[in-house]
């Protein structure tokens, strides 16, 4: 199959090496400002991968041409943080061809439905089918501009949907070969609201942030979890459940999550974390204007507040969160809020239209 990978970070080279090694001919592409990993790619030509999967990964293409790499595509992976997928998707747009698959992975924050409404597709139009994950399915590094080493690659614990759903089982033929143990949801909401990261990063975060601003350097997990940052998390957790639960969706709690993902060893909020294999030795951030912040409120917390409003339901720990956060960088998230309603088109509408709007 012909694949193409828009981004060139850890994850978009984690999935265009794998899909190379796996036989498939792949193209990856990113903006000219991020030129080192692709300019490494194209000189290498491939990627070169060690870890749990090892091996060379032969790439077609690797540079800044959308329509090379995209042109003909059968599918196309957008791998990449919640604040390029807008960036992905205009200059896809220059390119798109009817027909074609695309992959949001992971979605994130509503990664697929900006996604079709940035490409200027109804949700329901099946002229491009775009589909997301809720999270990525690889713990990965890049080692030195081209070398990716994987950690961990994720058997269980992925969740696929399409938009519209109606066509997930039919698109989640392709992704299972190389996932196989990913699974379907119901919809992209449950997508978006399976990925945890809102969950950890802010709570953890900002109860370090002294801890963050100072001189010195301590692990994340190990050593930022700590019962009542746990308890916090705990909190925030609660709040997500609600929100799914009033959209008749089901999910997961993120340490059942983490513990199904194989990262996690016990099903708590504290010691799940902190004594976790896969999270050992990770590195706190050294500044607050992190994406753990401006990623996971600034486009993850706003969200979900937003789409609890529709369904009736409180979350004043997220909304304490946001307001906290807001005042340490300076930024109104409320005011200025990257991904709600409202940028996918759906403010103002009940929990039924929008169901109907993703199914």
């Amino acid at each position: 199959m012909k694949i193409a990978v828009l981004g060139s970070g850890n994850g978009g080279c984690a999935v265009a090496a794998e899909c190379a090694l796996q036989g498939h001919d792949v193209r990856i592409f990113d903006f000219e400002k991020f030129s080192t990993n692709i300019q490494a790619i194209k000189e290498a030509k491939g990627i070169e991968c060690s870890g749990v999967i090892s091996g060379f990964g032969p790439i077609t293409y690797a540079g800044h041409d959308i329509e090379k790499t995209v042109s003909d595509a059968e599918l196309i992976y957008v791998v990449c943080p919640s604040y390029a997928t807008v960036a992905f998707a205009h200059e896809y747009k220059k390119a798109m061809k009817k027909g074609q698959e695309v992959i949001i992975c992971p979605g994130t924050n509503g990664g697929a439905l900006i996604f079709k409404k940035e490409i200027g597709l109804d949700f329901s139009s099946l002229e491009i089918i775009v589909s997301e994950t809720s999270t990525l399915p690889y713990a990965c590094r890049i080692e030195t501009p081209g070398q990716i080493r994987i950690f961990h690659k994720l058997n269980k614990g992925v969740f696929f949907a399409t938009l519209p759903a109606s066509k997930t089982e039919e698109a989640f033929q392709f992704f299972k070969q190389i996932y196989p143990g990913s699974e379907t949801s119901k919809n992209v909401l449950q997508t978006l609201l399976q990925n945890g990261n809102n969950v950890i990063h802010p709570a953890v975060s900002l109860l370090n942030v002294a801890r963050i601003e100072s001189p010195e350097d301590f692990f994340f997990y190990e050593e930022g979890v700590t019962p009542a940052v746990g308890r916090l998390m705990e909190a925030v957790d609660k709040e997500r459940m609600a929100i799914a639960k009033a959209y008749d969706l089901e999910i997961l709690s993120e340490p059942v999550t983490g513990y199904i993902q194989g990262y996690m060893l016990e099903k708590n909020y504290d010691t799940g974390y902190s004594k976790a294999p896969g999270f050992a030795g990770i590195n706190a951030q050294t500044q607050i204007d992190n994406r753990y912040f401006t990623e996971d409120v600034g486009y993850g917390l706003v969200l979900l507040e937003d789409m609890a409003k529709v369904v009736g339901v409180e979350t004043p720990i997220m909304t304490s969160i946001i307001k906290i956060v807001s005042v340490l960088l300076e930024t109104d998230y409320h005011k200025n809020s990257f991904r709600t309603l409202d940028k996918f088109g759906l403010d103002g509408i009940t929990k039924d239209e929008m169901l109907a709007a993703v199914n």
